[in-house]
């Protein structure tokens, strides 16, 4: 299955970042609102829902952004973002980590769930770059 995703995003490599920024897009949103306005059922506090909120939506923002303007040097870009969201995924295991007294069983899922998912986009950016042409 991961050898067939590699085929098809090395196939159309800028595809990746539409998905990339779709999914940071929907992962700010669902901070903000969700997350924000049950925070009790996260345990996660409202400031750093808030900060990790508006990190994905700058991340959509470079993702979107290299979609639709870049025509052909679009590597350099590719690995911005995968490094960026390695970043994120260390950042948000930092916070679970420094918060876990505090988050319910949902906030741990939610978060190790969205950590799991932007660590395997990741690996597949960086697989991308290895093996596009």
């Amino acid at each position: 299955m991961i050898n067939s995703i590699l085929k098809h995003t090395s196939s159309k490599p800028k595809r990746l970042f539409l998905i990339d920024g779709l999914g940071a897009f929907f992962t700010a949103l669902f901070i903000f609102i969700a997350l924000i306005v049950f925070e009790e059922c996260f345990g996660m506090p409202k400031k750093v829902l808030t900060m990790l909120s508006l990190i994905a939506l700058f991340f959509s923002l470079y993702s979107i952004i290299c979609y639709f303007l870049l025509k052909g040097y679009w590597k350099p870009y590719l690995k911005v973002i995968s490094i960026a969201n390695l970043f994120y995924c260390c950042l948000t295991l930092i916070l679970v980590l420094q918060y876990y007294p505090h988050l319910t069983k949902l906030g741990l899922t939610y978060f190790l769930t969205e950590t799991t998912i932007i660590c395997l986009l990741a690996i597949i950016e960086l697989n991308t770059l290895k093996t596009a042409i």
